[in-house]
């Protein structure tokens, strides 16, 4: 079991790089079940034979399937606090998808403490900045940062 962080000692953390998650395979089916889910239907997103002919070359992830990905990179690569007693997301600022993810790569999060504020007593607002990295690319394929509030017990 990893250990819980208190409070303070991850404020103390602003300004560092402070996790990088595993990396996940975005692959047709993750794409096409997204696209189901999401009703956007778009041929560069489902349409393989088409799709080719774009300047993609291929299927493209939803830019919003790769943001849904920040949370499942967040509990594998953030660090745990000490008596949470639940995250809220609070939304992002200055989300750029800056290169598309075609189907059949592997992504992982990397985060960085910008901002930790203890608003009050019980309540952390935490700015993060996550850059979502494509296995092999130089260019990252979303940056952004991530607001959230962290309520104590």
């Amino acid at each position: 079991m990893t250990s819980l962080m208190q409070c303070d000692t991850y404020i103390s953390m602003v300004g560092q790089d402070i996790g990088v998650s595993d990396w996940h395979l975005v692959d047709q089916k993750r794409i096409d079940v997204f696209a189901d889910a999401t009703e956007d239907q778009q041929f560069i997103h489902i349409d393989p034979a088409r799709a080719k002919a774009t300047p993609f070359g291929s299927t493209i992830a939803h830019g919003f399937l790769t943001t849904s990905l920040i949370s499942v990179f967040s509990y594998e690569a953030l660090p745990k606090l000490d008596q949470v007693a639940m995250n809220v997301n609070y939304g992002f600022d200055k989300l750029r998808f800056v290169s598309p993810v075609k189907a059949g790569v592997q992504v992982r999060g990397h985060f960085s403490l910008k901002e930790a504020t203890l608003r009050k007593p019980k309540e952390l607002f935490t700015r993060v900045g996550v850059s979502v990295e494509i296995e092999g690319e130089s260019k990252p394929a979303l940056v952004a940062d991530w607001l959230a509030l962290t309520y104590f017990v």
